[in-house]
């Protein structure tokens, strides 16, 4: 599937032009101190010009037939690339607790790796002390991993996903008009 670079995008975010959408698919979660579980995720990142991207996720947990059981973590922030691609984050969670993260973004391949720098919580939150993300372009789906630490277990695997891009009609319309008027009818010339 197609990405496109937005026109409007800021020039410090066009090398993130491959994340901007949104994302639904599902993935699990693996920690000591929990049950191992499904999950369902929905993942926005958004971009309006200006030198940062919004992201917004909620995931919901699934049971063994796939079947959604309850609603779970949602968060919400700002990926802010960097002109030499460093990448800053900000991320704030409905659990209590919100993150600063550092990264680089890959100089060649769809892909960033960030570590938190700082973690701030509620009085009420669980005690977490840090963690590591990958995200990447993965033959055209986003897919993720996460790590975690917390006071009595190391920093280690704990959640991955694997995501789809959503598209809309706009989109296939969209695409549609940019194909050349002489393309072969060879299925996908019927979008014209």
């Amino acid at each position: 599937m197609p990405f496109e670079i937005p026109e409007n995008i800021h020039p410090d975010c066009a090398r993130l032009a491959w994340i901007i959408g949104r994302w639904q698919g599902n993935g699990h979660g693996d920690y000591p101190t929990i049950e191992k579980f499904q999950f369902g995720q929905e993942v926005i990142f958004q971009q309006d010009g200006r030198p940062f991207i919004h992201y917004l996720s909620r995931a919901w947990i699934l049971d063994e037939q796939g079947a959604k059981v309850r609603e779970a973590a949602q968060e919400t922030g700002f990926l802010r690339p960097q002109p030499d691609g460093r990448l800053e984050v900000v991320l704030a969670h409905n659990t209590g607790f919100v993150e600063v993260w550092y990264g680089e973004i890959h100089p060649e391949q769809p892909r960033f790796e960030i570590a938190t720098d700082a973690v701030a919580r509620t009085a009420t939150a669980k005690e977490y002390v840090g963690g590591k993300r990958l995200y990447g372009y993965v033959n055209s789906d986003l897919m993720w991993v996460g790590e975690k630490q917390t006071p009595e277990v190391e920093l280690r695997p704990y959640m991955s996903a694997h995501l789809k891009k959503v598209v809309t009609p706009e989109d296939v319309e969209r695409w549609a008009k940019a194909l050349p008027d002489d393309m072969p009818d060879d299925g996908i010339a019927f979008f014209k």
